[in-house]
């Protein structure tokens, strides 16, 4: 094991992949510090370029965005009282107020370190479950793979925030459009409606773009003007960094919150943050949250990065994305010839322990510029967005046409783009779309599998019937959680653990 993870290393620190790795901690600021976009908006917009890339090149470049997309998030929650995205909520609660009193430097210092600390919290836990995780997947066949698939569907419940059931009808949609073009078990093609371009099927870069890209491009084009006037940044980055180290035992402790939360698929977003302030706000003494409390800002940051590493975990060992972002990370490994599961831990772990280094170091690494770029990035959040989505737009028609370059790639662009606003309309969540069409074909192909193999037998497995267990059992427990971190949310973070 360690000499793998010593390969790994020497794999990572090649000078183009520490390129590419830059390159996506830049791209994974810009996204975070832009209100309204999020890790899985990013993501999206790099996938299509990863296609035929070396896969140590494409990780670093997507691992480097989705690890710093949190930090860059700091920006517009502390600087604007905006959250950057729907993980840095509980950041506002105190950082808007220290930034009101002239400690926005002081706010985002304590930040940027707590960020990395907790993302390196979290790529620690995932190299450690590696040894744990490894018996374990050498046991699994295709049935007990086609019952992680379903449970990686069922999450698509606990992404639905008020709205379990639509969540579920969400991801049956996202299987229904994964299952366009020619079936894995029979020799015939289903919904292409005549259309040779469908016979293929739909590609993962159009739909990740046209479902979380678009909605958000036209939300942004809708606004007008400036967010807010920019505020004076007083004191010093390094005053909250000291006040970080005094409160270690806090952030290490939200820090394991946040990567236990992320081991479970779906529970991550605007939970982690809300569930580790809270955490803080009933075990701290001179209780001032709200307030301007230094401690409001560092145990939601710490929480944050280190729910990345943990939702890679079901995200890598057994290829159950975590979140949205991670569904299309799941896809990116795809496009790169690679594949979530078995092979992870056996041909692929120098892949794996890659991604392990690339994590530490993006959140390092990311959390250092942040700190050295806050005077520029501040007076590029208030940007007007009419000078921004124009910019936008035009990557993701390009990324869109990249594909398989066919007007068809644009048509079911503008499509499913138009069916991701309406579902923002009608608030129906997006992200279990994405993980029922990134598990389509999986879950069909290991299903016609263990029917061959082993008739219905397969279904008296134990583990099989251990893991629906699982699934009963996360499901009906995650969606108390919802309800729970949304009272929490309604009283501004105020919940006893």
């Amino acid at each position: 094991m360690l000499e793998a993870a010593w390969e790994a290393l020497l794999i990572v620190l090649h000078p183009s992949r520490i390129g590419f790795m830059f390159l996506g901690i830049f791209i994974g600021i810009f996204v975070g510090l832009l209100p309204g976009l999020s890790g899985t908006v990013g993501m999206s917009l790099l996938l299509p370029f990863v296609f035929g890339l070396d896969p140590f090149v494409g990780i670093a470049l997507l691992i480097g965005m989705v690890a710093v997309v949190h930090t860059g998030d700091t920006f517009p929650s502390i600087l604007l009282g905006i959250p950057g995205t729907s993980g840095s909520q509980a950041t506002i609660m105190d950082g808007y107020p220290l930034a009101k009193q002239g400690q926005a430097s002081r706010a985002m210092g304590a930040s940027f370190f707590c960020s990395m600390v907790g993302g390196v919290v979290g790529g620690i836990s995932l190299y450690l479950m590696i040894p744990f995780a490894r018996p374990l997947i050498s046991a699994f066949s295709s049935p007990e793979l086609f019952m992680l698939t379903m449970l990686g569907l069922s999450m698509a419940g606990l992404l639905a925030g008020k709205s379990p059931i639509k969540g579920i009808i969400s991801g049956l949609l996202g299987l229904l459009i994964g299952s366009i073009g020619s079936a894995p078990a029979v020799a015939e093609y289903r919904y292409t409606f005549g259309s040779l371009y469908l016979s293929n099927g739909v590609s993962l870069p159009v739909v990740a773009l046209a479902i979380f890209a678009f909605p958000i491009m036209i939300t942004m084009l809708s606004s007008k003007g400036s967010i807010t006037n920019n505020r004076p940044i007083k004191g010093g980055i390094m005053k909250g960094v000291i006040d970080s180290l005094r409160n270690k035992f806090l952030v290490f402790r939200s820090a394991v919150i946040g990567t236990l939360i992320g081991f479970v698929p779906g529970l991550g977003g605007s939970v982690v943050d809300w569930i580790a302030y809270g955490a803080a706000q009933k075990t701290v003494k001179n209780n001032t949250f709200g307030q301007g409390d230094i401690r409001g800002v560092i145990a939601p940051e710490s929480a944050n990065n280190a729910k990345e590493g943990g939702s890679l975990v079901p995200t890598l060992l057994f290829g159950i994305p975590g979140s949205g972002t991670t569904a299309i990370l799941l896809g990116g490994l795809t496009l790169m010839g690679l594949e979530a599961g078995p092979r992870m831990l056996g041909a692929d772990l120098p892949v794996t322990l890659s991604i392990v280094w690339t994590l530490v170091f993006a959140n390092i690494f990311g959390a250092l510029l942040c700190m050295a770029l806050i005077r520029p990035i501040s007076k590029i959040s208030f940007i007007p967005s009419e000078k921004i989505v124009p910019f936008l737009l035009v990557l993701l028609i390009l990324g869109a046409y990249q594909s398989n370059f066919s007007w068809g790639d644009i048509i079911v662009f503008i499509a499913i783009g138009l069916l991701g606003y309406m579902m923002t309309i009608l608030d129906w969540p997006r992200p279990p779309l994405l993980i029922g069409f990134v598990l389509a074909i999986s879950a069909e192909r290991y299903y016609w599998i263990s029917i061959e193999r082993y008739g219905w037998e397969w279904l008296t497995n134990p583990i099989v019937i251990g893991i629906g267990l699982v699934i009963a059992f996360l499901l009906t427990g995650g969606m108390l959680m919802k309800r729970f971190s949304k009272s929490v949310e309604s009283k501004g973070g105020d919940m006893s653990l």
